[in-house]
């Protein structure tokens, strides 16, 4: 009797097994279309360079093919929770103040249920899932790592470059997939640095100032000032407390009293206006600027912050070219800044990142040819003593003294000048009596200046492109970094011999030179700054253009 029983069940096993062997049979060569499908979409995108899924673009044209090439073109999100982190981390993408959509955040999150709800032999749209999912993920670590805008096409002079530490992007996105640590892998590739901590948190307080509706403007009119009552005082008062630059309530609320003078005053130094305590014109127009832009120049310089502080040491110097500002950074402190004289509009000084490899003391000032042409030639020949007041030698080409009452002066203009004019070392010398030299194709370095009372004005784009500095010993013992032997006393020496000696660093540091229109201050303050080279306009409109990127 048991016997037959087992006769009769052994054909229902064999059917059994055959149908689940026609499952996997099924289920494997779904596996391989997905995938023959991915090949061939991949191919395109390399042949063509470019990929259309539905009202997406591809944007990776290199990177994106060698990943799936090196998984013989097998899908990449195969987990759902992976799936769900992404879309996390690309909504994630507006604390920074970038758009979740350059991820197609919202086309995928559609597309998702679309893939859910056809037949899994529906390959093609698999694999259009799963090639945009990957694209967004470079795209996404992309921006975070380098910028979304190429620096370069607004600031054609730059030479700073960012990587992945050496390490092969190809494995590294993959790898965060398939181990599921993708939130890791985004979070490295965001700048860390409280430069852009900072600055990111007073995205996200302005943003919520902008929920709320923001400040209304304030009239125009007279110029307000302490003492002075009436509805455009209390105007101004709310708008001071929006912004935070006021705190407690007024007695009476339509007077101009003290607390408000000196919200006034807070106001306009964190937005580089002369500090008076009076709201005239341009203390008003700055007040009277919408949140909305405030928001923007936010973003601004969140991008340009993403361009320059990754694989940043502990220890740089910094040039706040938008600010009039050179900073000495030190393990996540400020431990010196200075004021600082900038190129003029036409002069502009470059954005740019190098090496400081030594300091010169007493250094000689070789006039270059776009100051010769403009300034020298034409003084000369209207004071033929303009050289000798100002300790102007004649040099020929091979670096001899030339007399200079045998100069003709009228014979010569910029084209045909044969001589090389250098200023000796001295204290009106135009580079003063130290220069910090990070070598560079710009000729452009920190150095002193003469011309010190420039700096008490509150715009200071007076230079030909260097970068001159206030208190500029202080800065060189920071960066000479030894304290013993070059002491302030030891540099007075120096100074004191009239010698032009160079002194090179044990360590080299880099000089960093950036153009910052905002930035928050140690203790959180934001700073608003002027657009003295009218950068921001161009930089903002290519962040909010889906321009992708081509890894």
């Amino acid at each position: 009797m048991i016997q037959t029983i087992r006769v009769l069940k052994l054909p229902k096993i064999i059917s059994l097994c055959l149908m689940l062997l026609l499952v996997a049979y099924s289920i494997s060569a779904q596996e391989e279309s997905f995938s023959e499908s991915i090949r061939s979409k991949v191919e395109l995108l390399r042949e063509i360079k470019d990929l259309q899924i539905g009202d997406a673009h591809v944007a990776s044209v290199s990177l994106l093919p060698e990943i799936y090439e090196r998984r013989n073109f097998k899908p990449l999100w195969t987990n759902s929770h992976d799936i769900e982190v992404f879309f996390s981390q690309a909504a994630d993408a507006y604390l920074h103040g970038l758009n979740p959509q350059d991820y197609h955040l919202t086309y995928l999150q559609f597309l998702q249920l679309e893939v859910e709800a056809a037949d899994p032999s529906d390959v093609d749209m698999r694999a259009d899932f799963d090639i945009l999912l990957t694209d967004s993920l470079i795209r996404l670590g992309y921006h975070y790592l380098f910028g979304k805008v190429d620096p370069v096409a607004i600031h054609p002079k730059w030479n700073m470059t960012g990587d992945l530490d050496d390490r092969d992007p190809a494995q590294v996105i993959p790898n965060a997939v398939d181990t599921h640590i993708l939130s890791v892998t985004l979070d490295s590739l965001k700048p860390n640095h409280f430069f852009y901590i900072r600055m990111k948190e007073k995205l996200a307080e302005y943003r919520q100032i902008a929920e709320k509706g923001g400040w209304r403007p304030v009239p125009a009119g007279k110029t307000l000032k302490k003492g002075r009552m009436g509805p455009r005082v209390e105007r101004l008062r709310k708008r001071l407390l929006i912004s935070g630059d006021l705190s407690g309530a007024a007695t009476i609320a339509e007077l101009f009293d003290e607390n408000l003078e000196q919200a006034v005053r807070k106001f306009q130094a964190r937005h580089r206006l002369y500090v008076d305590g009076v709201a005239g014109k341009n203390t008003l127009a700055a007040m009277n600027v919408p949140v909305e832009k405030r928001i923007d120049q936010i973003r601004i310089n969140l991008e340009r912050l993403r361009w320059v502080l990754h694989q940043i040491p502990e220890t740089f110097v910094i040039a706040d070219i938008a600010g009039f500002e050179v900073l000495y950074v030190h393990q996540d402190d400020i431990l010196w800044r200075g004021r600082a004289q900038i190129g003029q509009p036409y002069r502009a000084t470059p954005c740019f990142r190098s090496d400081i490899k030594y300091v010169e003391i007493n250094p000689t000032w070789t006039i270059p040819p776009g100051i010769l042409t403009k300034y020298i030639l034409p003084a000369v020949k209207r004071d033929p003593a303009y050289l000798k007041n100002r300790n102007i030698r004649v040099l020929n080409r091979n670096g001899e003294v030339v007399a200079q009452k045998n100069i003709k002066w009228s014979r010569y203009n910029a084209r045909n000048f044969p001589y090389i004019l250098r200023q000796d070392p001295g204290p009106n010398n135009a580079l003063g009596r130290v220069k910090i030299i990070f070598p560079n194709r710009h000729f452009v370095f920190i150095h002193d200046t003469p011309s010190k009372s420039l700096f008490n004005r509150s715009e200071r784009a007076f230079s030909s492109g260097c970068i001159r500095v206030e208190r500029p010993f202080e800065l060189t013992g920071l960066v000479l970094n030894d304290p013993e032997k070059w002491s302030p006393e030891n540099l007075d020496k120096v100074v004191a011999s009239k010698k032009t000696r160079a002194i090179f660093l044990k360590t080299r540091i880099p000089a960093v030179l950036v153009y910052e229109t905002a930035h928050a201050e140690d203790d959180g303050t934001l700073v608003f700054k002027k657009d003295v080279y009218n950068r921001d306009a161009a930089l903002l409109k290519a962040l909010d253009k889906d321009i992708g990127v081509k890894p």
